[in-house]
């Protein structure tokens, strides 16, 4: 049965990006806050999807902890499923992704229309000094800057040193950095075929004041990421067994 459902999902979610992509052509020449909007509410479209065909829904925890307005949002990063859901959870995010994602047609299209954080992963100092710059911008827009710092999808139970563009962001802006703890993996696993019935659970952590030393940043932010993370998995394979 989760063999049938991932199928049926998968052959839906394509169809369905690839006909709202070409229908919606025209909106990569609108406003940049239209376009925003358009990917919110196609990726509300896709979560639907996801729940309806593949038994996948979510909770979200902890809102009242998302700031209105410029912040940095560290969120932990399992599946693909993370950055789908940025836009539904967070209002006008400017996510950063790696360039690479802005090459697939359409979906890349769209992503650099509505304002993302491309970086080229293999460009060191250069990279960092580029998102920075595009940081700025966004904060002066008064919108959430969303990064994931891991730096790419990390499978469930495992830890990956923490990349420096987390730092980089906390220590040039100035702002607090609300951690974010996610169990996607487990129903949406990384590089996977399959996608397993579950509820994703979400929470929004209390935000880390700026000020701290890169050291004493990155340590704080790991541990709450995933002290939570692997609470909320032991929550949710615990429910899935009853």
């Amino acid at each position: 049965m989760t063999l049938l459902r991932s199928l049926l999902f998968n052959v839906t979610f394509y169809a369905w990006t690839l006909l709202l992509g070409v229908v919606a052509l025209p909106m990569v020449a609108a406003p940049r806050r239209s376009v925003m909007g358009f990917g919110r509410w196609w990726s509300g479209s896709v979560l639907w999807l996801a729940r309806v065909i593949a038994g996948i829904d979510y909770e979200f925890r902890g809102s009242h902890n998302l700031r209105r307005g410029a912040v940095i949002i560290a969120m932990k990063h399992q599946s693909a499923w993370d950055t789908l859901a940025a836009p539904v959870l967070i209002d006008d995010p400017a996510i950063v992704v790696k360039r690479e994602l802005l090459w697939i047609p359409f979906y890349g299209w769209y992503a650099r229309r509505a304002g993302m954080i491309a970086i080229d992963r293999g460009a060191g100092a250069t990279a960092l000094k580029s998102m920075v710059l595009r940081a700025r911008g966004v904060v002066a827009q008064g919108r959430p800057i969303v990064i994931f710092p891991e730096g790419t999808r990390t499978a469930v139970g495992a830890r990956r040193d923490y990349q420096p563009g987390v730092a980089a962001l906390y220590a040039q802006l100035g702002l607090p950095v609300v951690p974010v703890a996610v169990t996607s993996g487990l129903c949406w696993p990384r590089r996977s075929f399959l996608k397993r019935p579950g509820r994703i659970l979400v929470e929004a952590l209390p935000a880390v004041p700026p000020g701290l030393d890169r050291r004493q940043f990155l340590s704080e932010l790991q541990s709450r990421i995933e002290s939570a993370t692997e609470r909320l998995r032991v929550e949710a394979e615990t429910a899935k067994r009853r």
